[in-house]
Formats: structure tokens, sequence, C-alpha cells
């Protein structure tokens, strides 16, 4: 393994960067912590500084590596690219990295380590990060909640409108994900890798910080398993109905069905064997979206589901669509601003994955690439939703469905594009199931409450047993509120809202507030880990802000505007919420009749 490169480093953060850290006993020898934990990562008693040291160290590091990768490899390509996104490469690019250097890597056998050296760290922590910028790039574009709320959203916005907040959400998501990466370029190294989100804030603003990321994680994660027992359970009440449009199966009774799959799914606790399924799942959506345009065009809404989802108004007449705003009673999300308020939730999901990006950074041979992948991914996504959305909701005016293949009024087609959403939303349910259940397990219950880790025979028999009490706990909320753009609307506003556009901008603030707080005098000491700072408190802040007194401002104000976004999102969802139970909607809670 090659050394960092010195020239690169900023001298005022520290002197030789290839000395020890405080964590070293003596130069050459073994560090005191136990190899591949946490608390390297988590120990309090590091500084906003020599996280700054080591990832200027890092960085330098990688320009060097990735310079000899690229050479090994060559000319990046098309047909390069969509090879990355399922190549095995980078396992034989970790091998020869390990066979060129002297130094000998900790095995993953099993064996208990007691001490590691810092050589043997570096070699650990570089073992995972292993994609190339355009395996981020599919992962950004495929691993979203996908484009089936976008005709509805448009449905209660219009044209103008719809175009504008796409368009405005585009841009300022892209912003956000700049943040988290110029961020995650100036926190993670070698010595103290970045995992999620989590950690981000944690460097910035400490434990508590990262405790409540995870906590809030933890539930927006169980709010859209919620969410997807209720789309699925949808789906499978529409195909028990048959093409006559009979009764079917009691519409709680379908979704208890979709969670008992759940049950049995969410035993799995490695995600391993789900990456070629899951990418299958991302053609069957693509296959959903060409289906639902083509039927769509060809055939009448579904007045049936409308008119069950959202009462009389949407039951069988003409078709409108609108420039702007549609008027009252024009849109099932509500009427004027509360209905525009409903589909800016809606939009939102189309740009949730910032809540990712930290480990998708994680996993990243060159990180300093992934602008890259953001760029032309965030295009990707706003060209083919604005398509879709816009395509769909010229035809099918304010009776476009959410999500969209459950407004199909052919059944065979209807039926078709249900089954395929039935096998994606399943593969989608687990996954988040099983991410959620792991970040609940191991950043709450087994960091904070002590549970047993789950490579341990308690721990396997403890996640046994909570599955089905997290399903059980979603499926509760979906029956409770059977209103699918509502619930799905305030888990926008809550949670994605918050977690691709305030959060990052409170990091911003943070992040480089105390970056350029840092003077000239003051130098970071790896040898013994201290920093010797002039002053502290109040002045320092003030000190950091003033030196970019224009883009911290304009931080403060995306945080503001980002905040009053969140409280009218969820004003509006609560508003619909109220008018679904006021029995304009033909569900009700754990109850029979189906809202399509």
């Amino acid at each position: 393994m090659s050394l960092p490169v010195a020239p690169l480093i900023d001298g005022k953060l520290g002197s030789d960067p290839r000395r020890t850290s405080q964590h070293d006993t003596k130069a050459g020898t073994a560090l005191s912590p136990p190899a591949l934990t946490n608390t390297r990562t988590h120990d309090p008693s590091i500084t906003f500084e020599e996280y700054m040291y080591y990832a200027e160290i890092a960085r330098a590091d990688e320009v060097v590596k990735e310079e000899r990768y690229r050479a090994s490899r060559g000319k990046t390509t098309w047909k390069s690219l969509v090879k990355d996104r399922f190549s095995k490469g980078h396992v034989a690019h970790a091998q020869s990295e390990s066979n060129t250097s002297a130094e000998k890597t900790p095995s993953n056998t099993g064996d208990i380590v007691t001490s590691v050296t810092d050589a043997e760290w570096k070699q650990a922590s570089r073992a995972i990060r292993t994609a190339g910028w355009g395996g981020v790039f599919y992962l950004i574009t495929t691993d979203i909640l996908g484009p089936f709320s976008t005709p509805w959203a448009f449905a209660q916005m219009g044209y103008g409108p719809g175009v504008a907040l796409y368009t405005v959400f585009g841009v300022m998501s892209y912003y956000s994900g700049w943040i988290m990466w110029r961020a995650f370029l100036g926190l993670d190294s070698d010595h103290y890798p970045i995992r999620g989100y989590g950690d981000l804030y944690y460097r910035v603003f400490g434990p508590l910080s990262r405790h409540l990321i995870n906590i809030s994680q933890s539930l927006q994660l169980v709010l859209f398993v919620a969410v997807l027992i209720l789309s699925n359970g949808q789906s499978i009440s529409q195909i028990s109905q048959g093409p006559s449009g009979g009764k079917g199966i009691c519409f709680v009774a379908c979704l208890v069905i979709f969670m008992a799959a759940g049950f049995i799914l969410g035993q799995i606790r490695t995600l391993q064997r789900f990456a070629w399924i899951a990418n299958a799942a991302v053609y069957i959506n693509l296959l959903i979206m060409f289906i639902v345009m083509g039927v769509a065009s060809n055939s009448p809404p579904n007045f049936k589901a409308t008119q069950a989802s959202f009462g009389d108004t949407f039951g069988p007449g003409p078709i409108h669509t609108y420039a702007g705003t549609p008027p009252n009673g024009m849109a099932s999300g509500g009427s004027g601003f509360v209905g525009s308020l409903n589909g800016l939730n809606q939009a939102v999901y189309s740009y949730g994955g910032c809540m990712i990006f930290a480990a998708f950074l994680a996993e990243m041979r060159h990180p300093m690439d992934f602008w890259k992948s953001l760029l032309i991914g965030e295009v990707f996504i706003y060209v083919v939703y604005m398509f879709f959305g816009i395509f769909v909701y010229s035809y099918q005016g304010q009776y476009a469905f959410n999500p969209v293949m459950q407004g199909l009024s052919p059944y065979p087609w209807q039926t078709a594009t249900n089954i395929m959403n039935l096998i994606t939303g399943l593969i989608a349910a687990a996954l988040y199931g099983n991410i959620g259940l792991k970040v609940l397990y191991l950043e709450v219950l087994q960091e904070l409450f002590g549970f047993p880790p789950l490579t341990v025979q308690r721990g396997k028999i403890l996640w046994a047993v909570l599955v089905p009490m997290y399903w059980a706990f979603a499926f509760i909320i979906g029956a409770a509120i059977p209103q699918f753009s509502y619930i799905s609307g305030l888990i926008g506003a809550l949670f994605i809202l918050s977690f691709t556009y305030t959060l990052p901008a409170l990091l911003a603030l943070g992040f480089w507030i105390k970056k350029d707080a840092v003077t000239e005098e003051e130098r970071f000491d790896p040898a013994t880990g201290s920093f010797n700072y002039v002053d502290t408190g109040f002045k320092r802040w003030a000190r950091g802000y003033m030196k970019r007194p224009v883009f911290n401002t304009w931080n403060v104000i995306y945080t503001l505007g980002s905040l009053a976004t969140t409280a009218l999102g969820m004003y509006s969802s609560i508003e619909g919420l109220i008018s679904a139970f006021s029995g304009k909607s033909a569900a009700t809670s754990f109850g029979c009749s189906t809202p399509v």
C-alpha cells in the first residue's frame, strides 16, 4: 500500500501526515482498539480537526491509487459503465493492492484480533470501497422509490407549478448532495471511515445528533414499509375483484397477506442475495412505466378507483388538465393551495435519495468522482420523471391515481402491472424492512440498550422475534390510515424533505463554520492527538461564519425555507387525512371496503 502524498496536505492542520496517530502506542506498533469495530469512529475524544487531518491524507492517497487503477483498467467507455453495475472486478483490484504491499491485513475468518497495525486498519477500511462512479450512478438512478406518484402530483399542481416545483426541488437536491459530498471528503478517512448519514452529523454536532438521525431513519423506514404494505394491499384488492369489479377479498385481509410474506422474507439477515433480484426489480419498474403510458393513452382512467378513494366528485366525467393550479374540487388531493402542497409532498419523493448518499460514498473507490454520479443521476431522474408525469397527466387529467398503475381501467393491464408491482414492492419492502430493523437494532437497541450482537445465538433469536413485530407495527400504521397518497405525503414532508433539504443545509452551516474557524496558528499534533485551540465558543463560531458570509447566510435561508416547507407539507397531509376520515373515502381503518 502506498504512503500518503505529503505535498498535497495543507500544512495548517499538522506536520508530517505519515506520523502515527494518538491511537498508536509507538511508531510501527499495534494500535490499542480492537480491529474492525466502531470504537475509533465514535470516540468522543476525537476532535473535528483530527477528522479533517486524516481526511486530507486519505484524499491524497486515493489520488495515487485511482491513477494506478485507471491505468490498469484503460479508458472509461459506455460499455464499462454498464458493466460497472454488475462487475466484480473490484475483488481483483483489492487483491492486487494487497499483493503489492508487504503489510499483512487481518483475516476475515472470524478469528478474534486483539490489536491491529495502522496499515492493517487502513487496508481493512479500504476493503469495502470498491464502487466506481458509474456504479454509483446506477444506484442513484435506480435505488429510489419510483415515479408512480408523479402523474398524481401533476394532477394536484397543474403543468406550470408542477414543472416549476420539480425543477426547483431537483436543483436543490443536487445542492444538498453536493454538500454531503464535500462534507464527506472533508471528514472521512481510512483511520475514521464514515458509514452513513449519522456519522456525518456525529463529527460536526456530536453524539446526540447521531442518535437522533439514526432513530429518525428507523422511524422513516418503518413508515416506508407501512406505505408499501398499503400500496401492495391495494394491488391485491384490485386483482381479487376480477374483470367485473366485484367485491373481492376484504381489504384489511389483503394487507395481512402482504404482511405475512414480509414475515418470511424479513428473516433474511444479509442483503447479499438480494442484489440480482433488486436489479431485476429496476427493469420491471421500467416495464410498468412503458405499459402505463401505452394504456393511459388508449383507454379512459379507472373511475371506480378514483371515486372509491376520493369521493363522488371523481366519478365518471370529462377529463380536465390545467396550466396553473386546478380550481376547487378539481384536485383529488384537496382544494387550491392545500391540493398543491399535497402534490409537492409527492414531488419530494422523486428526490429522496439523499438519505443514503453517505452510504454510497462510503463504498466508492474514489469518492472525489461522486459529483459525476450525482449530476448525471439527478438530470436523468428529472427528465424521466417529468416526461412520465406530464405524459400520463395529459391523458388522465384530474383522474390520475397514486400509485399510477391502479388508475388503469382495462383489467388485464391493471392486473399485469399490479402483479409486477407486487413483485417489486415485496423486494423493496424486504430491503427497507431489513435496513430499517438493522439500523434500529445496531444503532439503537444494541448501542443504547446493550442488546447482543446479531452474530451470536441470542442476537439471531432476537432478530427472528423482532421481524414479525416490526412488520406488524408497519401493518397497524398502514391499516389505520388507509389513504395512500396522504400517508406517503406525510412521510415525504416530515422525513424525506428533512433528510434531503433541511439536514444537509444544517450540515453545511456546521461543517464550513467549524472548518473556517481554524486559524494559521492552530495545529493538530498527530503524536499526541491534541489541537491547540486559540479560542472557543461564540468568538470562534463568529470567525468561521464571517469567512464565507454570503455562503453561510444562504444556508441559513435554505434551512429556514426547508423547515417552512416541511411545516406546510405536514399541514396539507394532515388536512388531507382529516378529509379522508370525514367519509369521502370508501376505506376505513381496519375495514373491508377497498380504496380502489
